[in-house]
């Protein structure tokens, strides 16, 4: 049932050599380069922000690591446990992005961006995290619509996010402000300088 439901999906969404080549250009910068946002979002909330809001920030970032890093362990393990090749292995649709044919269940690309966007809605704004959520489907149909994940690679990896982001809540409720302590002293002699010129913040 599930699998007839995975093909159906994957036949609809996946693209062909008929599909607009703008589009397939598209589709190849969000599934490659979008991602890049949570780095550059994580740093520029950590480095720079209103006073008022840096700590509230910091912790944020802390928090969204945490779960992100338990989201990729739990991807890791069902990768292990339910290994599932990738469509083009199966010799299924079209492909137009170049991977490994490694196991494609979930999607480690969704599991990262469905977890940030996941961590915002919970723990900061409303309208945030609904852009990310907006961000992550458009990566999630990129992987679909090149060819490299099927669509229940993209659900597995959000409920995978929604777990991990459970799990960084529990973990932080019982070490959050010994390792924020840590990661803000560390922080504090890495950049000393900057901090200093005031390029970034205390």
């Amino acid at each position: 049932m599930l699998e007839s439901l995975n093909y159906t999906l994957f036949y609809w969404i996946n693209a062909t050599p008929d599909s607009p080549h703008g589009l397939i250009a598209f589709a190849g910068f969000a599934a490659s380069d979008l991602i890049s946002i949570v780095p550059l979002l994580a740093a520029g909330l950590w480095l720079w922000g209103p006073r008022s809001q840096v700590t509230a920030q910091r912790q944020l970032v802390i928090k969204v690591a945490m779960a992100i890093l338990v989201s990729l362990c739990f991807s890791a393990l069902l990768g292990h446990i339910f290994p599932h090749d990738r469509p083009f292995a199966d010799r299924v649709g079209y492909n137009f992005l170049h991977h490994a044919p490694d196991s494609s269940f979930p999607s480690d690309h969704g599991t990262v961006i469905f977890t940030f966007a996941v961590a915002f809605l919970a723990w900061h704004r409303v309208w945030s995290g609904v852009l990310l959520m907006i961000t992550g489907l458009t990566i999630a149909w990129s992987r679909v619509y090149l060819g490299v994940h099927w669509p229940l690679d993209m659900l597995g990896a959000l409920l995978v996010g929604i777990g991990g982001c459970l799990t960084a809540q529990i973990l932080w409720q019982a070490f959050g402000p010994a390792i924020y302590r840590s990661v803000q002293q560390i922080y504090r002699l890495c950049f000393a300088m900057p901090i200093r010129r005031g390029w970034v913040r205390d």
